[in-house]
Parts: structure tokens; sequence; C-alpha cells
């Protein structure tokens, strides 16, 4: 019988591990046990009965020159016979060779099929994720900002941020401040009751971001549907005042309730020929995902948000009873996808207008890391999470009791078992109109932080996925889109190294960097060079999570070791006041390997005008630090005005 630390090895399951400080932690075994039940292994089970199987579900390549032929493919017996099919159905014999040669030389990048064939008869397929070369980094050295949806607001939207107001800042970042690249944070479907931190579904974005009078259907409502409309245009007012007062954006769940009527009276004007026939496309296109989506969405309002309280029959997106339950219901179900299908046409526009601003990059959305247990993700994936498990992270200096993110992970042996599938499909929904990703920490991708059920975060575990599977898809994905990943790096070592070979980019938080970096550095101006312990060549920005501005973070305390540094280099006097310290702190980013410099929407706003802490799209437009900030970081980048930045890359990336 196989002890419970050899099960966990076994399975990805840390019994330890090093806490900040290198001190080493022990897991509790009541956590263990928990996780590998949560994983389907029995605790007082074999580690290797049962007859192992040819092939695993899914094998990862690197898409690396050099790299060795995948473990599972060393281990087959001699004599047995390898043939690819790829995507495009095309056969491709392969015979294995040493370790040191590259594995499958002349597939293209793609999610191919392996089958294998032993000597004794017996067979096997394997999905193959075969990711491309490098991604290419940043055609060249940017600036950009970085912002929230929520609290961008202007005097024309219903109380927060929505996506007419994105692509007003996109045009204005790219055109008068010369910004390459805009992050926002995650825009994906929401559950009601609930924030956005917990997403019911990534792959779609949320239709509480349209714009109403921008949906090319508005101007034709009938005039006693106009009426209809009036009493809730003035409740959009009333918000939009309320927010405005109190500098704090609308509550999601009410400017959604106005919203909704909105949209149910402008479902009765009919779709134009050509609107029509590119509805249906996008209901072909995005096939099963999108009905089951929509039809969460329809079932939600008649039993509430969470699915796992609906009637028995419903709880399964594939059952009898939810079919019928989608035929009685239709129309609403086709109301849901055509409220994501707006939502992705007034989302797509936001890119084409940042294009169009001179933004060789444009919009880098922010995947966020899981699904909330009650959404429309986690009711078709539900075979896949591992039940009574919650995502989180382990204790560290801003969070000494570690963080509980409330989304359930999946079990590594089903999403292989999927072929990854429900990791590629949120992927490709955000970055299907968008220039790059920002996925957060790369390692936590997968090495995620278990924690059971009712426990508290600090009584979590480590759980590893297959590290080589999750950045192929991930890789894979972004070289479809032509767009970056942005992600903090894993620690170093041979994980880091295969991030940056698959051209994965790092980012770098400067308040997080601490004292001794700052120090390291040596006096004077120079050109961007690799300075010893400068974490990466990826994206810079004073702070990278929003939570404080970047002035609050210069204030404080552990920030005198930067400010010393960059009086020393020139950038500032001694003493120097809140935006003499912002600007340095930015020209400093510029100067070191860091090819994308980010700044905080809020911080080059400046101080709002009025009382609270959002300033509105107008006030932000109209200020003069964005504009002195901008130009400080365009000529430590070497950048001329953004009309001559936008001739020398016009043709794009």
């Amino acid at each position: 019988m196989a002890s419970l630390s050899q099960l966990a090895a076994a399975h990805g399951v840390a019994t330890s591990y090093l806490a900040a400080g290198g001190r080493r932690v022990a897991v509790p075994e009541a956590t263990v046990a928990a996780v590998l039940d949560a994983l389907g292994v029995p605790s007082a089970g074999e580690t290797g009965a049962g007859t192992r199987p040819l092939l695993p579900p899914a094998i990862a390549l690197s898409g690396l020159p050099g790299d060795g032929v995948p473990a599972p493919l060393r281990t087959l017996p001699e004599g047995t016979d390898l043939v690819v099919v790829t995507e495009d159905g095309q056969e491709t014999p392969w015979r294995p060779r040493p370790p040191a040669h590259p594995s499958f030389p002349g597939l293209p990048p793609g999610y191919h099929t392996l089958l294998a064939r032993a000597p004794g008869g017996r067979t096997a397929r394997a999905r193959l994720i075969v990711p491309p070369g490098p991604l290419p980094a940043p055609a060249r050295r940017r600036f950009g900002l970085l912002t929230r949806l929520t609290a961008l607001g202007s005097l024309r939207s219903w109380g927060r941020g929505d996506l007419v107001d994105l692509a007003d800042l996109a045009s204005w970042a790219g055109h008068t401040l010369g910004a390459g690249f805009l992050v926002v944070d995650p825009l994906h479907a929401a559950v009601p009751e609930d924030g956005p931190g917990r997403p019911g579904n990534r792959r779609y974005p949320d239709p509480v971001h349209l714009r109403i009078e921008d949906i090319p259907e508005f101007p034709y409502l009938a005039p006693e549907d106009r009426r209809r409309l009036e009493p809730v245009l003035a409740g959009a007012a009333d918000l939009r005042r309320a927010a405005l007062a109190q500098g704090t954006p609308g509550a999601r769940d009410a400017v959604w309730a106005l919203k909704r009527r909105a949209l149910e009276i402008l479902r009765a004007v009919p779709l134009s020929p050509g609107r029509r026939a590119a509805y249906h496309a996008y209901l072909a296109e995005q096939g099963q995902a999108l009905e089951d989506h929509a039809t969460w969405c329809a079932l939600a309002e008649l039993y509430g948000p969470d699915w796992r309280l609906w009637p028995p029959g419903l709880r399964d997106p594939r059952s009898p009873d939810t079919a019928r339950a989608r035929a009685d219901h239709l129309e609403r179900v086709d109301f849901h996808s055509w409220l994501t299908w707006l939502a992705d046409t007034q989302l797509a526009r936001v890119q084409r207008v940042a294009r169009a601003a001179g933004m060789d990059i444009g919009l880098v959305h922010t995947l966020a890391p899981g699904a909330h247990p009650h959404g429309s993700e986690a009711w078709t994936a539900q075979g896949l999470l591992a039940r009574g498990m919650s995502l989180g992270e382990p204790p560290g200096d801003d969070h000494p009791e570690g963080r509980d993110w409330g989304v359930p992970p999946w079990c590594p042996s089903a999403l292989a078992g999927a072929g990854y599938e429900p990791w590629r499909e949120p992927l490709a929904g955000v970055l299907r109109h968008a220039g790059g990703v920002r996925t957060g920490p790369l390692a936590g991708l997968y090495r995620q932080w278990w924690i059971p059920e009712g426990a508290p975060p600090d009584q979590g575990t480590y759980v590893t996925l297959d590290p080589r599977a999750v950045l192929a898809v991930l890789a894979l994905e972004a070289h479809r889109a032509g767009a970056l990943v942005l992600g903090e790096l894993p620690p170093p070592g041979p994980e880091r190294e295969a991030a940056r070979r698959l051209g994965l980019t790092g980012v770098t938080d400067l308040a997080a960097a601490g004292p001794g970096l700052a120090r390291a550095w040596d006096r004077g101006r120079g050109a961007p060079a690799a300075r010893d312990g400068w974490p990466g060549d990826g994206l810079a920005a004073v702070t990278l999570d929003g939570r404080d501005p970047a002035t609050a973070r210069l204030a404080a305390p552990g920030a005198s070791a930067w400010l010393d540094l960059f009086a020393r280099l020139g950038l500032m006097p001694r003493g120097a006041g809140e935006e003499r310290r912002l600007i340095a702190a930015h020209r400093f980013l510029a100067r070191t390997p860091a090819r994308l410099v980010g700044v905080w929407l809020a911080d080059a706003a400046g101080p709002p005008p009025r009382r609270g802490g959002a300033a509105t799209l107008e006030e932000i437009t109209a200020s003069p630090r964005a504009v002195a900030l901008a130009r400080a970081v365009r000529e430590e980048l070497g950048e001329g005005s953004p009309g001559v930045a936008r001739r020398r890359r016009k043709g794009g990336r």
C-alpha cells in the first residue's frame, strides 16, 4: 500500500513548500488527504495499480529545436508505430529518435492527433499540442496605459465605464499621448450579485459594458418604444449623476438592471439583412459554447445564478431536461446570445480604434485566474473541476494569512483528458479582439494553491499541472491571435527558461521589487541595458495591481531607496513633490531593459478635481499631467511626438 506522501508525489500534490524568507512549511496531512480525495485518489490506494496506458490523453511539445522526445514517448514499447494526424487531416509517420534530437521536426503549430500501435496490437490516441517557436517580442519599445474599465466613466456612460469609453480612451491615448498599448482589467461575463473578481464565463465579455446608444438599432426605435425607454434613460442619468458626485462607479447589478430593460426594448427593432447575417455567422462560429452560456443565462433568470440549486434535471447541461428547457425558453436563450454578440462587436471596435490611433499592440486583456463556481463556465465544465477545492494564494508579505479567490480549480487528469480544451477556450475568447493578454504569475497557471473547502487559506497546498502543456496552449493561442503574453515569470530555473524561450513576456512591479534592487543600480545615465538583478525585459510599471496609485506607493517609507536612486540619476531633485516623483519613476523604468512601460491611468490623470477617487474620461483627457508624463517617457524611449511615432510605425507591428 502506498503512503500518503507517495500518493501525493505521484499526483503532483506538495507535502511541504518554501514560504517567504526560504522557510520550509509542512502541509497538514488533512489537507493532503482532502486534495487527493478531490483528485479521485483514495488515500489508501496503490500508486501502480492497473495497466499503464500506452499514451497519456495529451502530450505537449516545447516547439523549440533541440528539445528531446517527450517522456511518455521515450517509454513506448520497442517497435511502436506512431502517426501524427494534423489539424488539416494530413498524416505524418514518425519514428522515435534519441532524446537529444528534435521530437517532431516539420510539424506545424496546432492541436494534432497522435496515433500509436504497439507490436502486441495495443492502440492509443492522444492530443498532440505543438506550440510555435518563440513568440515575437514587441517590435519597438513602447509606453502604454493600464486602467480599470469600471472606474473609467464619462459624461455619457451609465454610471460606470463602458466599451465606447474604452474606445475613446484608446483613440485619445494613441493620437495624443503616442501610447502603444492599453491594458484593461477583466471584462468577462459576470455572475449576478457577485464582484468582477469571480467571472461567470471568461470566454465572453459582460454585456453590462455595452453602450446602449451606440447599438446600430437604437436610432430605429418606434415612437412607442422610445416612450417606454424614457424612464430607463432617466434612471441612467440618475446613476451617472450619483457616480459623478461620489467619485465611484455605480454597482454592476444596478447598472445592468437598467441596461437589460433598455436592451429588451431595443430587441423589438429588426436587424438589417447584413447585421442578421453577421449575427448568424457569430452563432455558427461560437457553436455549443455560446449556446451553453446563453442557456445558463436564461435558466439563471428563472432559478437563480447558482446552478447547483436548480432542479436536479437542469444541473447537467447535457440532460434531456436541459434540452427541453432550452427549447421552451428559446427566445431568452437567443436574447442572451444576441447580447453576447453585441458586446463582442463593440469590443472589436475598441481594438480597431486603438490600431487606427497608431497603437501597434492595442488592447491587452487581463485573464482572471478562474471562474465562479455558480457560473456558466463551471456549469458546463463541472466534470473537470476538483470538488470541494478553491484556488488562492499562500501567505505572503502582502497577505500574511493567504488569500482564497473562491474559484474552483481544474482536476489535472480531467483537464488533460479533455485535451486542455477548457484552458484553450477562455484564452481564445480573451484574445479574439486583443494585441495581448495578461495572465498574472505564469507559474500560478500550473502550480496552483488549492484550499480545501472550509479551511483557511494558509491550510492549502500546491498542486502541479503539466507546465509544458499549460504554457504550450498559452503560446499557441497567442501565436494564432498575433498577440503578446504578459505575466510574471517563474522563479529562476528551467521553468523560467522555458517561458522565455516560448517568448512569454515578463512583468515587473517597481513597488514590489524591493529596495535592494534600487541599491544595486549604478549612477549615471545611459541607453537601456541589462542591469544585474533587474527582473525582466517585458512590461514594467510602478505598480501593476492598481490597488494603490503609484503616487501613494512612491510616498510610502519603503520607497525611499528608489527616490534616492532617482535623485542620484538626476531624474528629480531631492525632496521633489508628487508629480516630479511620478515622472522620475517612469523615466527610470524607461531606462531599464523593459520593452513596455505601463502607466496607471489614475496616476496620469492626477488628483481628480472633484471629491472622490475617480476622474471622468473628460477630466482625464484634459489633464496636463498625462501629457507631461507621456512626453517624459517618450523622450527616454527615444520617441518624438505622437505624430512622428505613428509615421515611423506605419504598417503595424
